[in-house]
């Protein structure tokens, strides 16, 4: 998101010194002298933040406030008040400001409040968003997160190839939800009322294969990881694929099937016949700006899975998160968001640097903090879900720290 900066002065000095700072800090300030002259920029779809003088001829900047407000509660407006203002300013901070600034301030004051501000501004924006992508109510906006170009084409994809009916082949790195994206191809298919049959392709027999098509009749069979059907299973894969055997076939793999085919590794015909239809699913590192969306979501998902209120997400921490390159995809991330609502730590390389013991306890911490956020703080029935006699329990507790009051509800 462009950091935006509606910066409202009447004193073009004060106007050009203050442009002049937030260009420096790689923010894109758009200008103003009045309120008049500021007021079409303030939108509901407004990417940014407004900073405004208080004192200024005509509308000052508390009627800019109120106006702002009207537009959109949540579009942040950072006060400039002069000495004799101050007590003005901290009443409007009860009436929506974001905050305020007294006149001259310092560069590093303002910038330190423009940074919350539009973390903010960017969270409230990237909700929007997503609410808009689940209000279009299909399976391919419920079920596939993202905000990114990247992620927009992967669902039209989705939706292109589903309707089609044929084969299609699932492509992607490890861990980046190629099980998922073949599910939603089935619910936005032609097959979405019938079954959808979920099977590993390593080590599928013939005999096997045969079973679990008649399993899938009239919906779709998901093949995982192709690459790795035994080559005789290939073979009769193809055969059911151009007879036809009523079931979709929808097959998945993290390899180069083009590569292997080639070298002879796979049934060059079969892979034909599956690329006819292809999703390739981008990586994270692809498409940085997606994780603090797909983060949130598994935050909260892992909550509710641990009966535990979802812990604040900070700016910092999704800034820290979109620089790793998570090699291991929304899996790798789905854990990261396991760890951060148990109170475990953040990186895997920081967990990978402890001894054995010390992870053990980690795990066992986590798995008494999710018993009484399940058991809404009780320690006695967190104690008999987990089997230890109450006094184990209790002192567990105590060597970790955890104090059951801190989960009741």
């Amino acid at each position: 998101m462009t950091r935006k900066v509606l910066l409202v002065d009447d004193d073009a000095a004060v106007r050009e010194a203050l442009a002049q700072t937030l260009e420096l800090a790689d923010y894109a300030p758009v200008t103003a002298g009045s309120f008049v002259a500021a007021k079409d920029h303030i939108r509901a779809d407004f990417a940014g933040v407004i900073v405004s003088d208080i004192r200024m001829p005509g509308r000052d900047g508390f009627h800019l406030l109120n106006y702002a407000r009207e537009v959109d509660a949540d579009l942040p407006v950072i006060l400039l008040t002069g000495e004799g203002d101050v007590p003005m300013a901290v009443r409007a901070m009860g009436t929506g400001a974001f905050d305020f600034l007294e006149k001259p301030c310092a560069a590093s004051d303002l910038l330190d409040v423009l940074e919350r501000a539009q973390a903010a501004r960017r969270l409230v924006l990237e909700q929007r968003a997503l609410k808009h992508e689940l209000e279009k109510g299909d399976p391919a906006a419920r079920l596939l997160f993202g905000l990114s170009a990247q992620a927009e084409r992967l669902r039209e994809r989705v939706r292109t190839v589903a309707r089609t009916g044929v084969e299609v082949l699932v492509t992607g790195p490890a861990g980046s939800g190629i099980s998922k994206v073949a599910e939603v191809v089935h619910l936005m298919s032609p097959q979405s009322q019938g079954p959808f049959v979920k099977r590993p392709a390593s080590g599928l027999t013939v005999q096997e294969l045969r079973h679990v098509c008649e399993d899938a009749a009239g919906g779709s069979l998901f093949l995982d990881e192709i690459s790795a059907m035994p080559t005789e299973t290939q073979y009769a894969a193809l055969e059911i694929v151009e007879q036809g055997v009523g079931a979709r076939i929808i097959a998945g793999t993290t390899a180069d099937l083009a590569r292997l085919s080639d070298a002879g590794q796979f049934h060059a015909d079969l892979f034909y016949r599956l690329d006819v239809m292809r999703v390739r699913i981008p990586s994270l590192a692809e498409r940085p700006e997606d994780i603090p969306v797909i983060f949130r979501h598994y935050v909260a998902q892992a909550a509710e899975q641990a009966g535990i209120a979802a812990p604040d997400i900070t700016s910092e921490h999704l800034a820290s998160l979109m620089t790793q390159d998570w090699p291991g995809n929304a899996r790798s991330l789905m854990s990261a968001a396991m760890r951060f609502v148990l109170g475990m730590p953040d990186e895997v390389a920081s967990a990978a640097e402890l001894g054995l013991s010390e992870q053990m306890a980690q795990v066992e911490r986590s798995l008494l903090i999710a018993s009484l956020g399940r058991h809404n703080g009780k320690a006695s029935d967190a104690a008999k879900a987990l089997k230890l006699p109450r006094k184990t329990f209790y002192d567990k507790l105590a060597r970790y720290g955890i104090r059951p009051e801190d989960y009741r509800r």
